[in-house]
């Protein structure tokens, strides 16, 4: 059961908790979340779901890789690390001026370049990765 607007307390797992705010949102910023999310899974089949912050979709894979938020006329994919990536295909328009996070902010009817978002993902993947402890 999902009823943030009402301000009670969200339960269930957070696949089912991303899967309503799809739902809930019912436009083109609900189609936009769910085409990143199929993208974030393609490009990482280990990716583990999350739901933070009140209400807040995160993907992560040894560590945050990205969040999804949803405003009124914006979808923001936040990389925590952005800003250490490489972008060769410019994808980050959002939260530039800091110097640990990237942000793509998804308007509506905006076309997402997938390969390069796709690639992107893998690298914060990677990057997540390599910063990973080593087990004794």
């Amino acid at each position: 059961m999902v009823k943030s607007k009402s301000g009670s307390k969200e339960v269930g797992a957070p696949s089912q908790l991303i899967d309503a705010r799809i739902e809930e949102l019912g436009d083109w910023r609900g189609e936009t979340l769910a085409r990143v999310r199929d993208l974030i899974k393609q490009a990482d089949p280990e990716v583990v779901e999350e739901w933070k912050w009140r209400g807040v979709p995160v993907w992560e894979h040894a560590g945050i890789i990205c969040t999804g938020e949803t405003y009124k006329n914006v979808v923001k994919m936040t990389f925590a690390k952005g800003a250490s990536l490489e972008d060769p295909s410019g994808l980050f328009n959002s939260s530039l001026e800091g110097n640990t996070r990237r942000a793509i902010d998804f308007h509506e009817g905006d076309k997402i370049d997938e390969a390069a978002l796709k690639a992107l993902i893998r690298e914060a993947v990677a990057l997540n990765l390599s910063k990973k402890p080593k087990s004794a």
